[in-house]
């Protein structure tokens, strides 16, 4: 999986933002969505996130569809498995968007460089 940099993202509008954070803004889809930034490129399948998040299977399905559908997770098929994984490149957008007039042009902690 090939890694974004910041200035490869194309910058999220106001909808996709509330989607993505609308979508995160529940504790089981959270969880799910920090466990698959863990994972990182390799990804995670539902039984191995059902089994480390203790969350039933159907319940799981349901958290990855609506994370599939504000862009913050993908899937594509494995053998019999589908692999989820974060997509680090919309999280990056949804950070920039969020942080992008930060501070009113004055130095401050938050870095519109800093990308996962």
């Amino acid at each position: 999986m090939e890694t974004i940099t910041h200035t490869e993202l194309a910058p999220l509008d106001e909808l996709s933002a509330v989607k993505a954070l609308a979508a995160l803004a529940q504790v089981q889809r959270l969880r799910v969505f920090r466990a698959l930034v863990v994972a990182g490129p390799d990804g995670l399948t539902p039984g191995v996130m059902a089994e480390q998040l203790a969350v039933a299977p159907s319940a799981l399905s349901f958290h990855l569809k609506e994370l599939a559908h504000s862009g913050l997770v993908s899937s594509e098929p494995r053998g019999r498995n589908l692999i989820y994984r974060a997509d680090i490149g919309h999280m990056n957008a949804l950070l920039a968007y969020l942080t992008e007039h930060c501070c009113e042009g004055q130095a401050c902690g938050a870095s519109a460089s800093v990308a996962c």
